[in-house]
């Protein structure tokens, strides 16, 4: 069976093909790009030949829907949503709710459980950052959401005067003496860059002192960025999502 592979995110929305084990065919799209150009942009990017569509969708029930008509006339096949469970897939969700995760979230944890079957600090960098921890046993300890980089400049120069505005590409992550800037523009980024990485350190750190040991596995849009400040031992996984979801739906067959 081929599986088009879909995580729809806040910002962007990337796809991959499962075919025989392995994820190929990958790519991705922006919601403007959608939104200045119409939702067949997408489908003119997606592959026809699959037998079906599985997707983690936290874009909302609207664009679920108009997904829906036009992939299934797209791919002539049903589309189907991922969904957050309490238990599943060796991961156990610490909410007394679980639908109220986000289920990019929960994929994902899925995903790095999936691979490494040991403790973890899941994070993902995007519009914004989730930290999220499971135990050695799957057990999810609870999470962390923190504004992205990207929502911190913005706030910053919406909320106070005299701060620029900062471009829509934003550098990698400083590190080193190389996060104190010399000027106002570089400081914001910096900053803004630090208090993400403060963030997923002190987590790293208090999982250390209660005894676990987690491995920090990055993804989202801004990962690759942010690698240099986290330094070694952090497992870089762009595709997460994806892996949960061929995971769920390679399981279930």
């Amino acid at each position: 069976m081929r599986a088009l592979l879909m995580d729809i995110g806040n910002t962007r929305i990337k796809w991959g093909v499962l075919d025989g084990g392995a994820i190929s065919r990958t790519g991705h799209i922006t919601h403007e790009n959608i939104h200045d150009q119409g939702i067949t942009a997408l489908a003119s990017k997606l592959p026809r030949d699959v037998d079906t569509v599985f997707a983690s969708n936290v874009a909302g029930t609207t664009f679920a829907t108009r997904l829906t008509g036009v992939l299934g006339a797209h791919c002539g096949c049903d589309v189907h949503f991922a969904r957050t469970d309490r238990q599943a897939f060796g991961v156990t969700n610490s909410y007394r709710q679980p639908r109220r995760m986000g289920v990019d979230r929960w994929v994902a944890m899925i995903g790095a459980w999936s691979e490494l079957q040991t403790s973890c600090l899941i994070v993902d960098v995007g519009t914004a950052v989730t930290i999220d921890a499971l135990d050695h046993k799957g057990r999810h300890l609870g999470g962390q959401i923190v504004p992205g980089v990207r929502l911190m400049a913005k706030a910053l120069t919406a909320e106070t005067s005299d701060i620029p505005t900062i471009g829509r590409r934003v550098p990698d992550a400083a590190a080193d003496m190389e996060m104190f800037a010399d000027n106002t523009a570089a400081a914001v980024r910096h900053g803004a860059w630090a208090a993400v990485a403060g963030a997923v350190e002190r987590a790293n750190r208090t999982l250390r002192s209660n005894s676990y040991k987690p491995t920090v596995v990055l993804t989202g849009g801004d990962a690759s960025r942010m690698l240099t400040a986290l330094g070694d031992g952090v497992l870089h996984r762009p595709h997460l999502v994806l892996h949960g979801l061929a995971h769920m739906l390679e399981s279930t067959r």
